[in-house]
């Protein structure tokens, strides 16, 4: 980019050419030719990875085709190329998929005047307020905590008010809290893996909702506050996690290993509920247990203040 020049605006048809070139040109640098079993010649070679020409000769594709690509033109790219290529690429299921999404946006969705998607509907607040023994979390797509129960706030965020999710202008954000909070680096010891998937789940969103200005203004504004966010951005990590297990290490009540389960509300615009329980039987679940004795009691934000006073 020149000096003085503009960089596209978010969601703009200049930014998204740009996301599919950068994805592209990062998917070819880590392959190398003796990767896709092409011959290695003697002498230096002056890109990283894979030539243009090797990779369109991978792929089937003449050159042309792939450089258009490449230079993020990617209108009227059929499916058939758009595999051939991902395959040449080695590309995961979740890369595939973001390949097409960035290869062939999709347009303006129409908004009502209320914003779909931000409010979670009276069957899933009353489901949460009975899920007493579990944390759970109500997110939109932008991992806005749209609601949460007791023991899901007092897990994530006890440092936050509980009904700050039901106030747009104090809605907390998990991947905020995990890049821009100290309490979000304690809470996970394997901080950065949970930033590595954090980043790859977002960007995967990202080139679903190109046109998502919040989105874009989410992601602008993490890439300034965090050089760790800016740094794997940078990298165009792709991918979707919607169970596993979570190790957290919870002011309160100590180390905890978690299943969690991520579940796609029907019925509402991009919202999910994540859900988190312990191995029967396990420390985990005495701590877990402890947790929501305590959150029901109140007093985590009292331990919580006084562990600080005490730092």
């Amino acid at each position: 980019m020149s000096p003085g020049s503009a960089a596209p605006q978010p969601g703009s048809p200049g930014a998204v050419r740009a996301e599919l070139a950068a994805f592209l040109k990062s998917r070819r640098a880590r392959l190398r030719p003796e990767d896709v079993d092409l011959p290695v010649y003697g002498g230096r070679r002056r890109v990283a990875g894979l030539r243009r020409e090797e990779l369109a000769m991978l792929a089937g594709v003449s050159v042309t085709h792939y450089t258009r690509l490449e230079q993020g033109r990617g209108d009227g790219a059929s499916d058939s190329v758009l595999d051939a290529i991902a395959g040449a690429l080695r590309l995961s299921d979740d890369e595939r998929a973001h390949l097409k999404d960035l290869a062939r946006p999709a347009g303006e969705v129409r908004r009502s005047p209320q914003r779909a998607g931000e409010r979670p509907t009276s069957s899933v607040r009353h489901l949460l307020t009975a899920m007493s023994e579990a944390p759970a979390v109500v997110l939109n797509r932008r991992n806005d905590v749209l609601a949460w129960n007791r023991l899901g706030h007092a897990l994530l965020a006890g440092h936050l008010d509980f009904d700050a999710p039901d106030r747009s202008a104090d809605r907390p954000n998990l991947t905020d809290i995990l890049f821009l909070s100290p309490q979000g680096r304690a809470l996970y010891p394997r901080w950065d893996e949970e930033a590595q998937l954090a980043v790859a789940s977002l960007r995967l969103v990202a080139g679903r909702h190109p046109q998502d200005r919040r989105l874009g203004e989410l992601v602008g504004r993490l890439a300034v506050q965090s050089q760790d966010f800016a740094a794997l951005w940078a990298h165009h990590p792709v991918r979707t996690c919607s169970d596993g297990v979570k190790q957290l290490d919870h002011p309160t009540v100590g180390t905890m290993e978690l299943f969690f389960q991520s579940m796609s509300l029907t019925g509402s615009a991009d919202q999910r509920m994540i859900a988190y329980s312990a191995e029967p039987g396990t420390p985990s679940e005495a701590a877990l247990r402890l947790l929501a004795s305590l959150s029901r009691s109140g007093s985590t934000t009292e331990a919580e203040a006084e562990a600080e006073a005490v730092d």
